[in-house]
């Protein structure tokens, strides 16, 4: 599986951002299931975000709040993207 994400350091704290579906923001529960998997296996011991874009790239985050706050202010062209591929 290969998924578009960053770790971002900013003002101390250290945390990640994925990409999603905004299908996945729609329903609670798969959005938490997935925040939970994802810090336990791809980015332990760290917070996780997941941002979706809608049809017009206007990015919706979710998770810590303290976190969604801070990224709804971030410029998406100043996040360090990058591919990450998970073993099968």
């Amino acid at each position: 599986m290969t998924f578009e994400g960053a770790i971002i350091k900013e003002q101390g704290v250290t945390f990640a951002v994925i990409t999603v579906w905004k299908a996945v923001l729609s329903v609670k529960s798969k959005a938490d299931e997935l925040l939970a998997s994802a810090q336990r296996h791809i980015f332990p011991g760290i917070p996780v975000v997941l941002m979706a874009q809608d049809a017009h790239g206007t990015p919706t985050y979710y998770g810590r709040s303290d976190i969604v706050r801070f990224m709804a202010s971030v410029p998406l062209a100043a996040v360090p993207w990058r591919k990450y591929t998970l073993p099968a």
